[in-house]
């Protein structure tokens, strides 16, 4: 039986949607830092993905923000809602299916979306960037 301690430090390793990918591939692109996936389907979200990651300071946010719209767009998938572009220190970029979250690192470490969403399902990531994705 899965407990939510258990659930907390899982890790599940799936093939991710493609737009998911392409989004996680974008950011590696631009060297986001500490990139996570967490699934959220088996929680009642309002989404059922985020990726998470952070810039060094806010031309990184904002260089790994325009790097996943470019991508995704490139595939006619189009942010239903942009936030937080000007100030950038978290954009958040809404897709429906998921949000991608581009934190500094200070805003990242206030909110703590991995501790809030704790019981989520994290994502394994393949360590080289271009290992499975969009090959």
């Amino acid at each position: 039986m899965s407990t939510p301690e258990n659930r907390t430090s899982s890790s599940k390793k799936h093939r991710l949607p493609a737009a998911i990918e392409r989004a996680v591939q974008a950011a590696r692109d631009k060297k986001a830092i500490d990139l996570q996936v967490l699934d959220l389907r088996s929680l009642d979200a309002f989404t059922d993905f985020f990726v998470i990651c952070s810039g060094q300071n806010t031309r990184q946010v904002k260089a790994i923000a325009d790097a996943v719209e470019e991508s995704l767009r490139k595939e006619q998938v189009r942010p239903a809602h942009v936030e937080g572009f000007k100030r950038a220190d978290w954009v958040l970029l809404d897709y429906f299916d998921f949000v991608v979250h581009v934190f500094s690192s200070e805003r990242r470490e206030f909110y703590a979306l991995e501790r809030l969403w704790g019981s989520s399902e994290r994502v394994t990531l393949p360590e080289e960037p271009h290992s499975s994705f969009l090959q």
